[in-house]
């Protein structure tokens, strides 16, 4: 099932067309923190990405995202990128995963929502 899910769709991991291109022409330059491959093609005219697990664009630290996207042209791992003091570290986005930020009263919120007594007036037409 894993094969024909590979084969067929780009969602579950890197697709047979891209494995085999990337074993073919792909240059690895690099890898992340959290396990992702970098390549290239053509000494850098042409970069991608080979995801570790979930293919999660925001997966990509903004050092590797600079490069990607031709912004500089050293990876990181060449010229590390300057960070500021005040700079957070990367965080890829959570939304729909068991880490994900529910605000306080959503229904997906673990503790249960105080009571509203007190606070609250029906309204009732005249």
């Amino acid at each position: 099932m894993n094969f024909i899910l590979r084969l067929l769709t780009w969602y579950h991991g890197s697709t047979i067309g891209t494995q085999i291109f990337t074993a073919r022409f792909g240059e690895k330059v690099g890898e992340d923190a959290d396990g992702n491959v970098y390549y290239q093609k053509d000494g850098g005219k042409r970069r991608w990405v080979i995801y570790k697990g979930d293919v999660e664009a925001t997966r990509v630290s903004p050092e590797w995202h600079g490069w990607l996207h031709h912004t500089w042209d050293e990876t990181p791992s060449e010229a590390p990128l300057i960070r500021k003091v005040w700079e957070k570290p990367h965080l890829p986005n959570l939304t729909g995963s068991a880490l994900a930020y529910h605000p306080p009263g959503s229904i997906l919120t673990p503790e249960t929502r105080p009571l509203a007594r007190g606070d609250y007036e029906a309204w009732s037409p005249e």
